[in-house]
């Protein structure tokens, strides 16, 4: 098995909305805010080589929505995700899964495109399976008004129109599931509905893509929740259970979505689990 990590760009987010409660004093400094109170965000996806397979886990946002879209986000930097996959050798053909930690436009966006003449949708991988999950896709197909801006139909439609879509199984009665891709994914509903963080057997270590459930390293403390999340009380058992997982086991977090930090370690402390040691990918990659 070979990891890349996949530069899918990078943009900013409201500081208040990504800490919810933890006053901006607090927040700031591990995630210092513009004059406009937005803090530095990645799209950084990964790739997963293991024989045939290549597996894209998320896709970042895309570029099929507008500029009056965009100009929310404030785009930054240089790096998109068929640039990055580029650099390490790939083309989107090569691609044979899309596995979606879940479907909010920042994670799937990059998933599809416009077709040559902008007067429909394709997808950008045209030999990919795109992964989901059943649970998770009737949530995001029936959005709560809460997040019905962040599940966009052009995201979504297009990939059940495609026919590539497949769905893993969601776990009965315990957290973790195999997806069928070689590796497990925890499920996570505080977020939203049946995210999947995946779990990589790598090296003798496990990799977690954190994905949602840890966006920045100044999320570690257990209370730091983001505003964005439907069951923040949910988030506070899931964390807690999986960073002391974490610290007990190991494991490296890959880290979705914060711009300065790629990978992680994490140990116990008086105060809980806090940052061991952070890493760049290619450390370990």
């Amino acid at each position: 098995m070979k990891l890349y990590p996949i530069k899918a760009g990078n943009f900013k987010l409201d500081g208040g909305a990504m800490f919810g409660v933890v006053p901006k004093s607090i927040w700031q400094k591990t995630n210092p805010a513009d004059q406009n109170n937005l803090i530095d965000m990645a799209a950084r996806c990964l790739l997963i080589e293991d024989g045939n397979r290549l597996i894209l886990i998320d896709s970042g946002m895309g570029d099929k929505q507008s500029d009056k879209f965009f100009g929310y986000y404030s785009p930054w930097g240089n790096d998109s995700l068929i640039s990055s996959l580029k650099k390490h050798g790939f083309e989107p053909k090569d691609i044979t899964d899309v596995f979606h930690t879940h479907l909010h436009f920042d994670h799937c966006g990059g998933t599809i495109k416009w077709n040559s003449s902008r007067s429909g949708f394709e997808p950008v991988f045209k030999n990919a399976k795109l992964w989901s999950n059943k649970d998770h896709w009737q949530w995001a197909t029936e959005p709560n008004k809460r997040e019905r801006a962040s599940f966009l139909k052009e995201n979504l439609h297009p990939m059940l129109e495609t026919g590539q879509l497949h769905f893993v199984p969601s776990p009965s009665d315990q957290k973790n599931a195999d997806t069928g891709l070689g590796f497990e994914a925890f499920f996570a509903d505080g977020h939203t509905e049946k995210q999947m963080i995946p779990l990589l057997n790598y090296k003798g270590r496990t990799i977690a893509f954190m994905a949602d459930l840890l966006p920045t390293v100044g999320h570690l403390p257990i209370p730091y929740v983001m505003g964005y999340d439907t069951r923040p009380l949910l988030t506070l058992d899931e964390k807690e259970l999986f960073l002391k997982i974490a610290a007990d086991h190991n494991y490296l977090l890959f880290l979705e979505h914060d711009a300065h930090n790629e990978l992680i370690s994490v140990q116990h402390t008086d105060k809980g689990v806090r940052l061991h040691e952070t890493y760049k990918c290619q450390d370990f990659f």
